[in-house]
């Protein structure tokens, strides 16, 4: 290797491609899922929330792989891409009476949080259904909020964990490389915002 590979701004050295090629010949019955694990592991290769940075070793393995770097075992099984699979939302029936009201006379709105609740497929189907992006399922991390008044729900709200790279937004901060890297995981994105046509109106 005459310069050194980065990925994802990881710096990789010879010594580096000599530690994995010596991981890998010794545990020849470890998946290229479980090799990727025990690497990042050896490493202390973690996420902001302490999980492993698994996918991206996996990927970075994956390039010096093609790069004949290193020679990972044969792939055991390919996945099912589920986002490729996965249906519409279903249709849930709510009251769709137009609303003639101010917003004052709504009252107090209520603001819940549904993610991984059983309001989540009513909050999915209005997105799909109201909304002019429809609904796609996010990347990453990810909130969900249904707004109701008097028990009706009236507006959606959804939110995402912010693109890493996305020059526009980090001149305009003023963040520079090392900036961005340690502060990402403080963005957040609203990637939906809907209220609904019978309130709209």
């Amino acid at each position: 290797m005459q310069t050194p590979l980065t990925y994802r701004h990881r710096v990789i050295t010879e010594d580096d491609l000599v530690f994995i090629r010596k991981l890998i010949a010794e545990h020849p019955q470890l998946s290229r899922r479980a090799l990727s694990a025990k690497l990042c592991e050896a490493w202390n290769w973690r996420q902001a929330n302490g999980a492993l940075r698994d996918m991206v070793c996996r990927g970075m393995m994956l390039m010096l792989h093609r790069a004949a770097l290193i020679e990972l075992p044969p792939v055991r099984r390919v996945n099912r891409n589920p986002m490729l699979e996965r249906s519409a939302p279903a249709r849930v029936s709510v009251d769709e009476t137009p609303l003639a009201l101010s917003l004052s006379e709504l009252g107090t709105l209520q603001v819940q949080q549904v993610r991984r609740t059983p309001e989540e497929a009513l909050f999915n189907s209005l997105i799909q259904h109201h909304h002019y992006l429809g609904y796609a399922r996010p990347v990453g991390e990810h909130l969900k909020y249904l707004i109701s008044a008097g028990g009706r729900p009236v507006a959606c709200l959804a939110w995402s964990s912010a693109p890493r790279h996305l020059g526009s937004r980090d001149r305009y901060i003023g963040w520079d490389k090392h900036a961005r890297l340690k502060n990402i995981r403080l963005l957040a994105y609203n990637t939906r915002f809907l209220i609904l046509p019978e309130v709209a109106t």
